[in-house]
């Protein structure tokens, strides 16, 4: 009954929030697309249940038997449940940023996620699936922020623009159970948002740097290394637009400086060794066991060790997984999902649109879904990972290459063949 009370509250909640509704969706379709992130969310759990051993789904309910710890030190110990958080037992204290063992910056990840799923709890009284309706309440705001900045550059169909928005499958499934994704993905879209719409009305409001940080801050908290990815890819941006540079060119600049930044920085400082960073990542993930797990060739933390690696590391984040890498249902969904992207791959060169859109924007997906996936091919050698991992970039992804694709086109030679 609390459950179907919260789903009630929710539902409405969604079409009175200004926010939502300035979307330009209907109320019955805001109403539509929250149900479905709320029902991706409780299968997720069921997923984490029924078939969690399998599929290496079991971090979910991990994180909710953790939170209803957390959740019974926030009632009765709340001093203690907020400076837990700045506690470290660590021997190197607050450094090694982006270290995968014995860092404080690593447990920060799992201990914010605790302590947001504790507030829940309080709400919720422990149950996980009403978790899920709070958590995707909140998350809705993501996607949402970035329908509202994709409808403003792309001239495609609403249809399109929502379909490739909200509803691509691993992007809904992944983002939507009680797990980090959700959260990450919505970081990157409040900056996404409001620094559109700072350039776009040349007005930078307290509001909007106070959310423009915020977005950073998850980000921050809860997947950091990320932070590295999105610095270029917003100083680009930016600086197309305020110094009318060519942007392709701005792009490519900006990127080969922080390239070379990568490599160079542990000069400046030992802590800015950004290779071995990530050679040590993929050698934490090499340690784990897995059904999805796939050989590699071990990562040297050189300009020659990475040039080697990244057409594996490509081939693993963006390409993979192939049907042959299929052991269990939610293998053989991403398989067939990436079929379907190969699809509408070929369906954008052979029939592209030629209207003209915001290249800045575009590049700005581009570039930095482009250095989300490298990231992760580099590190990560799990394919269930690597799925869950990149499903934050596939809006920014998959947005432009569906409203690039000329479908009325399509349509006219599907009518006539029939």
């Amino acid at each position: 009954m609390l459950f179907a009370a919260y789903l009630v509250l929710f539902a409405w909640l969604i079409t009175k929030v200004p926010f939502f509704i300035a979307s330009g969706l209907t109320s019955a379709q805001l109403i539509i697309l929250f149900l479905l992130k709320v029902l991706a969310g409780i299968f997720y759990g069921w997923i984490g249940v029924y078939y969690g051993e399998m599929a290496k789904m079991v971090d979910t309910w991990a994180y909710h038997y953790e939170s209803l710890q957390e959740y019974q030190l926030l009632l009765h110990n709340p001093k203690m449940f907020f400076t837990s958080i700045f506690q470290t037992s660590h021997e190197d204290g607050y450094s090694r940023f982006f270290s995968s063992e014995n860092s404080w910056w690593n447990d920060l990840k799992r201990v914010s996620f605790l302590k947001i799923l504790a507030f829940f709890n309080v709400f919720s009284f422990g149950n996980y699936y009403i978790n899920v309706i709070f958590y995707s309440f909140i998350s809705f705001f993501g996607p949402v922020a970035l329908y509202r900045v994709m409808k403003e550059v792309f001239t495609a169909d609403k249809l399109v623009i929502v379909l490739a928005t909200f509803l691509f499958p691993s992007f809904i499934y992944w983002t939507s159970g009680l797990h980090k994704d959700g959260l990450i993905f919505l970081g990157f879209a409040l900056v996404s948002y409001h620094i559109y719409f700072a350039l776009k009305e040349e007005a930078l409001s307290v509001r909007r740097v106070l959310l423009i940080v915020l977005g950073a801050l998850l980000i921050l908290l809860l997947r950091n290394f990320l932070i590295v990815v999105l610095v270029p890819a917003l100083l680009a941006w930016l600086l197309s637009k305020k110094i009318k540079w060519a942007p392709l060119y701005t792009f490519l600049l900006v990127y080969v400086l922080f390239f070379a930044l990568f490599f160079s920085a542990k000069y400046i400082h030992p802590a800015l060794d950004f290779p071995a960073a990530t050679a040590e990542k993929q050698a934490a993930f090499m340690q784990l066991s897995g059904n999805s797990a796939v050989p590699v060739r071990l990562l040297q933390p050189t300009f020659y060790g990475f040039v080697q690696n990244a057409p594996q590391a490509f081939t693993l984040s963006a390409l993979r997984p192939y049907p042959t890498d299929v052991h269990h249902l939610l293998s053989l969904a991403a398989a067939l999902e990436m079929i379907f992207v190969y699809t509408l791959l070929g369906m954008f060169f052979l029939f592209p649109k030629k209207e003209r859109t915001d290249d800045t924007f575009f590049l700005f997906c581009l570039f930095l879904s482009f250095s989300i996936l490298m990231m992760i091919g580099y590190s990560v050698n799990f394919l269930g990972a690597i799925v869950r991992y990149r499903s934050v970039v596939i809006p920014f992804l998959m947005v432009p290459l569906a409203a690039q694709i000329n479908w009325k086109k399509i349509r006219k030679i599907a009518s006539v063949s029939y």
